[in-house]
């Protein structure tokens, strides 16, 4: 027998004997392939600001982006203004929809020198919180907008901290959850978000990803996403995933690592001349890299 016909049923030897482990063992890598449980939807931000709620939801289906969340002071048109049946109509349209209204995104911020200004955003979240709940969405975002120089850092800190307890315990009350994005000039840095979570203590306030350069800062991507994951709540932000040189494959592979199973909010900043079709080309690269 020659070299090559030695090879050859070395390999097909080599395949029988793979397929019949694969057969007998049903945890084996090659039988069981694990579908990650995350989501792509789009926040209202840029690609969707100008359409209304039946286009918003319609466009949604048309693209394959299942989940929205609404932006404060765009055209849907959904703020805390609207009466109660109007309220009911919005989470009936949803309800009869394919798209998960996934919540509400505030401009609310606690970082504030001013007393009354903080007074006013925690009172507007919870206006914000019950209008979350009358429509059928899960929480709000809100942010830290910067450390003032007036003060010491670690009192705008404990002061943002304390403020999330409180819209947090009211969130909490009614079934919702105070999505806390990772923004601001000095408060988006991982270190700092890090310092502020670990004076939350109401379960229900949890920390939205927001894809900062600032993540990269050191010690990396790795360690500083890792540092704060226990707090990481079901909604993350991105930008387009095919503009730019964040490491998206990477921030991918960390969520799917932890099982996550929440929503990885879209929010675009280019200007497509057809945002349905950005919004599929999006989909498909998200597919690729969760895949």
């Amino acid at each position: 027998m020659d070299i090559n016909q030695s090879r050859r049923n070395f390999l097909q030897k080599s395949m029988a004997a793979g397929v019949g482990l694969s057969l007998i063992n049903p945890f084996s890598a090659y039988a069981i392939k694990k579908k990650s449980k995350m989501k792509l939807g789009l926040v209202t931000y840029q690609w969707g600001k100008d359409w209304d709620l039946p286009a918003l939801i319609a466009n949604c289906e048309k693209s394959g982006l299942l989940g929205v969340e609404l932006r404060t002071q765009h055209a849907h048109g959904v703020e805390t203004s609207l009466s109660a049946s109007q309220r009911s109509d919005v989470k009936k349209r949803f309800a009869d929809s394919s798209v998960t209204c996934v919540g509400y995104g505030s401009n609310f911020d606690y970082h504030h020198v001013d007393q009354v200004l903080v007074r006013k955003s925690i009172e507007g979240t919870k206006a914000y919180l019950q209008l979350c709940k009358d429509i059928g969405a899960t929480g709000i975002k809100v942010k830290p907008n910067g450390l003032p120089e007036e003060v010491s850092k670690e009192k705008t800190i404990a002061q943002i901290a304390a403020s999330l307890n409180e819209v947090g315990k009211y969130a909490n009350d009614l079934g919702q959850v105070v999505r806390v994005e990772v923004h601001g000039k000095l408060t988006q840095q991982i270190p700092n978000m890090k310092a502020i979570f670990e004076q939350v203590t109401e379960k229900s306030v949890k920390m939205c990803w927001n894809s900062n350069d600032q993540d990269l800062l050191a010690p990396g991507l790795d360690a500083n996403f890792k540092s704060v994951k226990k707090w990481l709540g079901d909604t993350v932000h991105i930008r387009e995933l095919n503009v730019g040189d964040y490491p998206y494959q990477q921030l991918m592979n960390l969520f799917t690592a932890m099982n996550y199973k929440g929503w990885i909010l879209l929010e675009a900043r280019t200007k497509p001349a057809d945002r349905i079709v950005a919004m599929k080309e999006q989909l498909d690269i998200f597919n690729t890299m969760i895949g």
